[in-house]
């Protein structure tokens, strides 16, 4: 996926985390803000370094990313994705249908 579907600015995500629109279980948080002046999704993903170490966070990082990108989000959309501690011991298949419930729950799919 583009570098330009990243949100990359810590203002441009506190902005989405303020907005308080977000859905949440027991692996994930995801949080979403409509943005009216790109016409494209965007996203960014964070995981805390008490996750393990920068690989274990790099992998989860992009399997949370080529997950995100198989979506067809609305345009207007902002979402960030804080990927929680618990997440560590699990298989992608269950990160997959994690991420897709909440997903649909927020509403943001076409």
């Amino acid at each position: 996926m583009k570098k330009e579907y990243r949100v990359k600015k810590s203002s441009e995500i506190e902005m989405i985390v303020k907005h308080k629109q977000s859905r949440a279980n027991k692996y994930f948080v995801v949080y979403k803000k409509e943005n009216h002046v790109n016409n494209h999704f965007r996203f960014a993903v964070s995981v805390s370094k008490k996750y393990g170490n920068a690989v274990e966070r790099n992998k989860i990082k992009r399997q949370v990313r080529e997950i995100i990108s198989k979506f067809d989000i609305i345009d207007i959309i902002d979402v960030f994705v804080v990927v929680r501690i618990p997440t560590k011991g699990i298989s992608f298949n269950e990160i997959n249908n994690s991420i897709t419930s909440l997903v649909k729950k927020l509403n943001i799919l076409r």
